[in-house]
């Protein structure tokens, strides 16, 4: 990274899309590969999702979930087994024609997801109801061939995970797929600091082949929404298609209920959008990968290395990943270096400072500086993460909060989606025809059905018809 890098940011509002992007490439979290919508995660981008996946994964792991991994490749006949999951995905699927310089028989895919690989393998072990639960979780790649692309948000290729479960009745299966969104919503607002409305799916923005479809929606800066991960309830419709059956108790023949979820790295993206400003990336303490950057000024002075080495043992001791800067830059650069890489918390201290036993600290997420003893920096420094966590969450409820508008009318509608981005609170029908209206005409999307917020406010928005639900719309990612 050099000086002009660290300089040469957008404004996030002169240009979201392009500050975006800006922020991606100039904190090094991403570069382009030569082919066309796949992505490079440089190291930073990638310790950021190690740590994504850890914490997920402990969770995932502490409710009783077990890692597989299951092929990169997917026969035709396989995916086709199951028609409204196939047409969901047809458009985006990538075909494996030739292996090596010999013609195929059958086509593979590279797979899109996992649902067909799981309904197949669970076809083959399950033979009891001693044998469900099976709870399973995979993190791997998958490939849809995106035509427009954007670093995290759309790739053609795109870490994730996906869990897969299946259980003996619809009850269980129904519980599994709230248990698993709310596990998504605690993780994006502990860890993360986003904000979401959970809520489920009409019957349109559904998964392919799912009888209901459970969201977490976040809004970003600029007041566009990003669905951050879904859960999904499938009935036994994929049971029935491959056969996945047990014995009951009765020793009588049953099919399995099914479950799917999942969250991707996108979830980076939503991040990014949600804290990050025109210095660059804004990271909660929570999931950065260094919480601590020092730096010691003023050369030829070894008593400020000494104690700046001397802060960062303390803070690992504690468990707080820290580092020290010293290298040859200048110290303006290495601040600028510090608040391009969206490190939590940053501590300055230079000869005179050693002198007078003290440091400062300087917050990332408002760049306010704060004078502290060296006795009691370690202290301070755990004070300070904890309250920049909070803050963060805080910061971006209250714009979530202040971003979101209540109509009654389709004009009302229209006015506000041409003056602003938001959240629109409005009440639906449930028909297909008003949904569908109501994105041609205002260019806005249902996000979801919220669990808390979802009695009508009087008629539909659209036809003015009685009313079955309260609906959050918004333009999306």
């Amino acid at each position: 990274m050099n000086e002009k890098q660290v300089k040469e940011i957008t404004s996030r509002d002169d240009d979201f899309a392009k500050w975006y992007t800006d922020i991606c490439l100039k904190a090094e979290l991403v570069d382009y590969s030569s082919v066309k919508g796949c992505l490079i995660i440089r190291p930073y981008g990638f310790a950021i999702w190690e740590n994504i996946q850890k914490e997920l994964d402990k969770r995932f792991k502490e409710t009783g979930h077990q890692n597989v991994y299951m092929p990169l490749l997917i026969s035709e006949s396989l995916l086709n087994k199951e028609k409204e999951h196939v047409e969901g995905f047809a458009p985006e699927v990538a075909w494996i024609t030739h292996g090596g310089s010999e013609e195929l028989t059958e086509r593979l895919c590279v797979r899109p997801t996992s649902e067909t690989l799981f309904c197949e393998h669970y076809a083959n072990i399950i033979k009891s109801y001693r044998d469900l639960p099976k709870l399973y979780n995979q993190w791997c790649s998958v490939v849809r061939w995106e035509k427009t692309t954007r670093p995290f948000l759309r790739s053609r290729e795109f870490l994730w995970q996906e869990g897969h479960t299946v259980h003996a009745t619809k009850e269980e299966a129904q519980e599994e797929t709230l248990k698993m969104l709310n596990i998504y919503a605690d993780f994006c607002e502990e860890i993360l600091a986003i904000p979401v409305i959970k809520g489920e799916k009409t019957a349109k923005e559904k998964f392919a082949g799912a009888e209901n479809t459970y969201t977490i929606e976040a809004l970003m800066y600029n007041g566009v929404a990003l669905q951050s991960g879904t859960s999904h309830y499938f009935g036994d419709n994929f049971a029935k298609a491959f056969q996945m059956t047990y014995l009951d108790r009765e020793n009588k023949l049953r099919y399995v209920y099914q479950t799917s979820w999942g969250m991707s790295t996108r979830i980076i993206g939503a991040m990014i959008m949600t804290h990050s400003d025109d210095h660059g990336l804004v990271l909660p303490p929570n999931i950065a990968p260094v919480k601590v950057n020092i730096i010691p000024i003023g050369k030829n002075h070894p008593e400020v290395i000494e104690k700046s080495y001397e802060i960062a043992k303390e803070l690992k001791l504690l468990n707080i990943s820290c580092e020290v800067d010293d290298s040859e830059k200048s110290p303006g650069f290495r601040f600028a270096e510090s608040e391009m890489r969206g490190i939590p918390l940053r501590i300055e201290i230079g000869p005179r400072d050693v002198a007078t036993n003290t440091c400062i600290l300087v917050r990332r997420d408002t760049l306010e500086k704060v004078a502290v003893s060296l006795n009691d920096v370690t202290e301070e420094v755990i004070k300070m993460l904890l309250d920049i966590q909070n803050s963060m969450y805080l910061r971006a409820k209250i714009r979530r909060d202040d971003m979101t508008k209540t109509v009654y009318t389709l004009e009302e509608m229209i006015t506000l989606a041409n003056q602003e981005n938001g959240f629109i609170r409005a009440s639906w029908c449930g028909s297909r025809e008003c949904e569908d209206m109501i994105k041609e005409k205002v260019g806005v999307t249902s996000r979801c059905i919220p669990f808390d917020d979802h009695e009508p406010i009087g008629k539909c928005v659209c036809c003015g018809k009685e009313a079955k639900h309260l609906v959050y719309w918004g333009k999306q990612y």
